[in-house]
C-alpha cells in the first residue's frame, strides 16, 4: 500500500508541476516555504497547455505562471485572467479595461479588478523572501 501511495504521489507531482523530472526534494527550503505560503493564501497549483514547463497558480479565476530558479520562485510574465484560449492580459480599450487573449475579451468590472489586485498582492507577498 505505501509503495502504491508513493508512486501516486510522485506521478501527482509530475502532473501538477508539469516537469517530468521535478520532485519536491529538489526544492530549496525557501522554495518549499513559498509554495506553502501560496497554498495558505488560497492558491491552487495547475499546469496550462503550451506552458507546461511553468508552474501555474490560480485563485478565483486569475492565474500567474511561476518560474523556479536557484534564487527562489518568481512570477514569469504577467498575471491575468484564466480564459478558454490561455491567460487573458489586462489591457485598456476605448470602452475601458478588459482581459484579452487571442481575440477573446472579458470586460473587467470594478469587482473583478479589485479581486485581481488582491490576488497579485497576495502572490507577491507569498513569493517575497522571508526574513
Amino acid at each position: 500500500m505505501a509503495r502504491e501511495s508513493a508512486g501516486r504521489s510522485r506521478n501527482f507531482r509530475r502532473k501538477v508541476f508539469g516537469m517530468a523530472e521535478f520532485d519536491l526534494k529538489d526544492l530549496t527550503p525557501d522554495q518549499r516555504s513559498a509554495l506553502e505560503r501560496l497554498l495558505r493564501a488560497g492558491f491552487r497549483f495547475m499546469t496550462l497547455e503550451r506552458v507546461e514547463r511553468n508552474l501555474a497558480v490560480e485563485r478565483n479565476g486569475f492565474v500567474a505562471l511561476l518560474e523556479l530558479s536557484a534564487a527562489g520562485i518568481k512570477i514569469f510574465g504577467q498575471a491575468g485572467r484564466l480564459m478558454d484560449q490561455g491567460i487573458g492580459m489586462l489591457v485598456e480599450q476605448s470602452g475601458g479595461k478588459v482581459f484579452q487573449c487571442h481575440g477573446e475579451t472579458i470586460e473587467a468590472s470594478p469587482e473583478m479588478l479589485a479581486e485581481f489586485a488582491r490576488m497579485r498582492g497576495d502572490l507577491e507577498r507569498a513569493l517575497a523572501p522571508q526574513a
